[in-house]
């Protein structure tokens, strides 16, 4: 075994070989969470900002109709965000260069504070942007009366 790599041969893939061009990886044989199926939008980007009246949560879901998008309340303030983009129809007789567009299903989930309005969310979609409102509760804020100070 030569330790000096081997620019001008082949491929090296000796594991024992420092110079190696195989890179080991400890976790290939692991489950991954995130399937190739439903990897297509595990970076749907989602923005959550925090107004005085609601919650709101923004996702860039270009090339979606809201049919293909789904906004559902689950127990305890969660609010799931999901959806599906298909596989474009491939013709035989196509010969694609770059594919680079993904396709497939996503999910992402959000535990909203206890001071909202479950029940009176709305969700609008606009040129492939998903708006989530989600009113907060109004905080009451407290009376103060002043006391005359005597003497």
């Amino acid at each position: 075994m030569s330790m000096i790599p081997s620019f001008f041969g082949g491929q090296r893939s000796n594991i024992f070989d420092p110079f190696s061009l195989t890179v080991w990886d400890p976790f290939k044989d692991f489950p991954t969470q995130f399937s190739k199926e439903n990897s297509a939008f595990v970076n749907t980007r989602i923005d959550w900002k925090e107004t005085p009246e609601a919650h709101v949560l923004k996702a860039d879901l270009p090339g979606l109709n809201k049919e293909e998008v789904k906004v559902e309340v689950e127990d305890d303030r969660v609010v799931r965000i999901s959806g599906e983009r298909k596989i474009e129809k491939e013709d035989k007789n196509d010969t694609w260069h770059r594919v680079e567009r993904s396709s497939g299903k996503f999910v992402r989930s959000f535990r909203l504070p206890e001071n909202v309005k479950m029940d009176q969310i709305k969700a609008a979609m606009e040129n492939g942007v998903l708006t989530v409102t989600v009113p907060q509760v109004e905080v009451k804020k407290p009376d103060v009366k002043a006391i005359e100070i005597s003497g």
